[in-house]
């Protein structure tokens, strides 16, 4: 088994500017200019532990490039694009996505675009057989962008870009998206969310972000009907309720599809130490989660799991989480050992509820609605 891995320097020259948390600066309203959550210092403390645990010596280094126009046009409108364009050529620091929320830094359209060929070269990558699987370590995120509007810190979909690149160019004609981060994929739901070829299913916490988005009842419409799963779990929940969400609804779900590739929307903010979520994941979640997340793609679609970085703001705890996964991914294990476990030990592990066994319930009795198909070629 061979893991593909995606970073570059621009991913952290994506400038989201100063702001409190996730608002503008703004004296006005008494919100004092502070550090915007989505900045880069968790992803490079991540990038910087895969390199001091040695395990960056042990991945395959795909260089990422920037994706084309044409390649952006199959998910977004051209309207779109040329909005994100402009508003990274604004002088004095760049604009914004679209909800007001999603800063589009000085060059920032270049650099999305480079996240996205970042995914679309591991999609390539392993569809010829270099690597079996991959971790595209990219910002900005992704997967909230909609076919016209950017949100929620996100610019270009980098996941839906890659999954029709994918159909489009590679052959694979069934590409399943699974989202872990804390927050709904709703952009990549939205895209997908009449077409039987892409199958999504986001496992996120409920009413967090979009507060009115992934539900259960959002299944799909027309000949797309059951091919959006959601298991809107409820705050606070942790490892034994993501652990059997994954073994009732997604590893199900991926055995009725039989995709050809099998896509993640990677984002840690589940974690226990996250800002923007209540959930209760640790290192050790994450890790579980992935070796089943393998095993379905050995068993469908010969490994070819990639992984996209989404979300994830702790900056001392998200790279842990991250070295999890991808020690998972690569088959292997490096010196470093999870810190903090000891301390969310007592608070991080607690039992499956009866509300949380609910919701994953009413999710799975969807599953019908996917059509089984033969094994994948």
């Amino acid at each position: 088994m061979t893991t593909g891995y995606v970073f570059h320097p621009e991913y952290l020259w994506h400038d989201t500017g100063t702001s409190a948390g996730l608002l503008p600066a703004d004296p006005r309203a008494g919100v004092q200019p502070a550090v915007h959550v989505e900045n880069p210092e968790a992803k490079r403390r991540v990038h910087e532990l895969i390199h001091a645990s040695g395990l960056l010596g042990e991945l395959t280094v795909i260089e990422p490039r920037r994706a084309t126009v044409e390649e952006l046009q199959r998910v977004h409108t051209d309207a779109y694009i040329q909005h994100v364009k402009a508003q990274s050529d604004l002088r004095g620091g760049g604009g914004d996505a679209g909800d007001g929320f999603s800063p589009v830094g000085r060059g920032s359209y270049d650099i999305a675009r480079l996240a996205a060929g970042g995914l679309i070269e591991l999609v390539t990558a392993a569809a010829q057989g270099d690597i079996t699987n991959g971790y595209a370590l990219v910002r900005p995120p992704g997967h909230h962008a909609t076919a016209d509007q950017g949100m929620g810190f996100c610019l270009f979909n980098s996941i839906a870009v890659a999954a029709r690149h994918a159909q489009t160019e590679l052959g694979l004609a069934r590409v399943a998206v699974v989202d872990w981060d804390a927050h709904h994929g709703n952009g990549t739901q939205a895209i997908f969310y009449d077409d039987p070829s892409v199958l999504t299913i986001s496992v996120h916490q409920a009413g967090c972000f979009p507060p009115d988005s992934g539900w259960t009842h959002e299944n799909g419409t027309g000949v797309g009907t059951g091919y959006a799963v959601n298991v809107p779990l409820p705050p606070g929940s942790g490892h034994a309720a993501y652990l059997h969400a994954m073994q009732q609804v997604v590893l199900p779900a991926l055995d009725r599809f039989a995709p050809d590739l099998i896509l993640l929307a990677n984002g840690f903010d589940a974690g226990v130490f996250d800002p923007l979520a209540r959930q209760m994941l640790t290192a050790a979640s994450f890790r579980d989660m992935t070796r089943l997340l393998v095993g379905a793609a050995e068993r469908l679609c010969h490994g070819r799991l990639i992984a996209a970085h989404e979300g994830g703001y702790s900056p001392f705890y998200t790279p842990f989480c991250a070295l999890a996964f991808l020690e998972e991914l690569a088959g292997t294990t490096t010196h470093v050992t999870d810190p903090l476990a000891a301390v969310v030990a007592g608070y991080a592990a607690e039992p499956l509820t009866p509300q949380q066994e609910a919701v994953i319930e009413e999710a799975a009795q969807l599953l019908p609605h996917i059509q089984t198909t033969v094994a994948a070629t």
